[in-house]
Order: C-alpha cells, then structure tokens, then sequence
C-alpha cells in the first residue's frame, strides 16, 4: 500500500539559514543506506521535508529497518499520496486509507490537517472537522479523541496531498558528516564501539584503528574488530579500519620502561 516515507528530523529544525547544509547531509547518509536495499528510491527535499519515494517493488521491512540507522532521522511516516481533486474525493481516499490500515476499527482518533498551500478553499480547523464528520459516519464505531487518540490521522495541503498516520521512531542525533572527523581506537570490547556509535550520533565522521599484536592477540580477536567494524558503520556509514601491526614496539617497551607504566606507555605510542 505504501510507496513513500516522510522523513521527519528534529535538532536540524533548530539550524539557521546553513540548514540545507544539514539537510543535504542527511539526503546523502539516506542514500548510503538504501544502496543495501532493494528496489530504486528517490530522495528529494520538498518545502522543509524530506521524502523518499520507492521507483517499483521493494522490501517495506528491509526498508524502514535500514532508515532506523540514518543518525538525524527522528521519525519515519509511511505516507499515501493524493491528488487534489476536490475535498469529497479527498475525504474518499481517507476512508479507504483507514479501512485498509486498521482492520479493527474499534479505535479513537483525531485528525491533523496542515494547509501549507494556502489557496486550498478550506483552513485547517475546517478540514479536521469535515474530515472527522466523514469518518465518523463510514465508520460509526469509531470515535474522537483529541487528546488521546489511538490514531492521530496527519493529513497535509501541499503541492500533493499526504495523509499518514504512523511515526516509526529513528535513532535521532544528527547526520554523520555534520560534526567533522575521528578517529576510533577500536578493540575487541564493548566500550569503544559504543563509543563510535555514540560520537557518530552527534555527526562526526569516524574511521576505526585497531592495533594487532600476534602472537599475543590471534586472529580471531582480529576478526572479532572487523566484525564490529562491520556494525558501527551501519549507522555511522562507510568506517576505514586500519589494522597496525603492534607487536614488535610493544616487546620494546616491555624491555624497555617500567613495568608499572607499561598502559600509559604503549598508550602514548599507539597516538604517535
């Protein structure tokens, strides 16, 4: 049913006039993302929203499971588009659109309206009213709620109409590429991949360094970095893993310095 998401963010809404700047950033990690999936999509900038609209068949789940890992994305809207061909026409597709959406119709509502074209020959609180009359009566066991409804029916006036009932919540924070570049020293536990999860989150661009040591470290501890590696560019898009060869400065400084500061030491290296 559905062929089209509305793209919600939240602290880019907050940016000045570089806001296209992050919304760019956040166009582009959209399409890293959905190069996984199957199917085209087109993602395009429209009066402050973003949309992506698949081109044919795709995966619905694969979808909105690869969208959930865009970091700046804080909502997914599967959205139907309408033509503007009158308000009984409109009010028609509404009623098919809840028909086919919520088998049960044993349900409270509201309904939202948002005329951003403002030639449209209804206002927003006529349009709510309107279209919950027309419900009301296709579907007499339904019934209003404004401040609590279990369906909040989101209907928008644009060059298209877009009517939406679900925010499908996305990981939030900001586009990776918006807050510069780090540099990751990965290892085999958990605190530094969350750590990149976590600072990529926030926009910044990491690639990953991880220090190998064989013996002493096998290559299943090896495997083990690139496997995670291999997550946290899932949200944080394309990670760089630079595999060091550590063990010969590593002996070194075992010989070398006292033992008590052997961490600090081979710390210090691993920055050189």
């Amino acid at each position: 049913m559905f062929t089209a998401f509305l793209i919600k963010y939240a602290e880019i809404g907050i940016k000045g006039k570089n806001r296209y700047l992050f919304e760019d950033a956040l166009v582009h990690q959209i399409k890293f993302a959905l190069k996984k999936c199957e199917g085209r999509f087109l993602i395009h900038k429209s009066q402050g929203r973003i949309y992506v609209d698949a081109q044919g068949e795709f995966d619905y789940d694969e979808t909105v499971e690869h969208l959930q890992k865009v970091f700046g994305i804080s909502g997914i809207c599967p959205v139907v588009y309408v033509e503007d061909e009158g308000f009984e026409k409109l009010c028609d597709r509404v009623i098919r659109y809840i028909g086919d959406v919520y088998p049960d119709k044993n349900r409270t509502f509201k309904v939202h309206s948002r005329r951003a074209r403002k030639d449209y020959p209804k206002e927003s609180m006529e349009i709510n009213a309107d279209m919950g009359e027309a419900i009301l009566n296709a579907y007499p066991e339904m019934s209003v709620d404004v401040h609590n409804p279990e369906i909040l029916l989101n209907i928008e006036i644009r060059e298209k109409i877009y009517i939406y009932s679900e925010t499908i919540p996305g990981p939030g924070g900001m586009p990776v590429g918006t807050g510069g570049k780090a540099m990751l020293l990965l290892s085999g536990g958990i605190d530094s991949p969350v750590a990149g999860y976590m600072i990529a989150k926030r926009g910044v661009k990491i690639d990953a360094v991880y220090f190998h040591a064989p013996p002493y470290t096998s290559e299943r501890a090896k495997q083990k970095v690139v496997d995670l590696a291999r997550i946290v560019s899932e949200y944080a898009g394309p990670v760089w893993l630079h595999v060091i060869n550590f063990t010969d400065i590593q002996l070194y400084i075992y010989e070398k310095c006292p033992h008590e500061e052997l961490t600090i030491i081979m710390r210090r290296y691993m920055m050189r």
